[in-house]
C-alpha cells in the first residue's frame, strides 16, 4: 500500500511539473481576431493544396504505369536519345559556365590591373627615375666613346700614315 501512495504522489508531482511546463509554453493571452482569422483561412487552403499534391502523384503513378510499356517497346530508340540530349544539356551548361569563370576571371585581372597602374607606389616611381638616369648615362659614356674613338680615328687618319693613307677613312662630323 505504501508503494502505491508513493506511485501516486510520484505521478502527481510530475503530472503537476508537467502542466506547469505546458502553462510556461502557451501564451498568456488568447489570439487576436486577425491571427484567428488567418488561421481559419489558411486550414482549408493547406488542405486543398494536399489534396491537390495527392492527384498528382496518383495522377504520375498511373500515367507512368501506362507509359512503361511503350517506353519499354520504343527504348532502343529512347534511350540513346535522352542520354545525347542529357549530354548536350550538360556541355552547354559546362560551356557557359566555364565561360562566365573565365571572363569574371578576366575582368578581375583588367581591374586589378587598372587599379595598380592607377596607384604606383613611390618606389616604382623611384625606379622608372633610377632607370631613365641609368640610360641617360650609359647614352652619356656611349656617346663620349663615340667621340673618343673618333678622335683617334681622325688623329690616325691625319697625323700617322702609317696605316695605309687617309683616302676614305676620315668621317664628317
Amino acid at each position: 500500500m505504501a508503494d502505491r501512495d508513493r506511485a501516486g504522489q510520484y505521478y502527481q508531482q510530475q503530472r503537476g511539473q508537467v502542466g506547469e511546463t505546458v502553462k510556461g509554453i502557451l501564451p498568456e493571452k488568447a489570439p487576436s481576431a486577425s491571427q484567428a482569422l488567418t488561421v481559419a483561412t489558411l486550414f482549408p487552403l493547406g488542405g486543398l493544396l494536399l489534396v491537390l499534391s495527392g492527384l498528382a502523384l496518383a495522377a504520375s503513378v498511373v500515367g507512368l504505369a501506362v507509359a512503361t510499356p511503350v517506353f519499354l517497346i520504343f527504348s532502343p530508340v529512347l534511350v540513346p536519345a535522352a542520354l545525347l540530349i542529357g549530354l548536350a544539356v550538360t556541355g552547354f551548361l559546362t560551356s557557359g559556365a566555364l565561360g562566365l569563370g573565365g571572363l569574371s576571371s578576366l575582368t578581375f585581372l583588367a581591374n586589378t590591373a587598372r587599379q595598380a597602374f592607377q596607384r604606383t607606389p613611390d618606389y616604382v616611381e623611384q625606379a622608372r627615375r633610377r632607370m631613365a638616369e641609368a640610360a641617360a648615362h650609359a647614352g652619356h659614356k656611349t656617346a663620349q666613346a663615340g667621340h673618343a674613338i673618333q678622335g683617334r680615328a681622325d688623329q690616325a687618319g691625319t697625323g700617322g700614315g702609317a696605316t695605309g693613307g687617309g683616302a676614305g677613312t676620315k668621317t664628317s662630323s
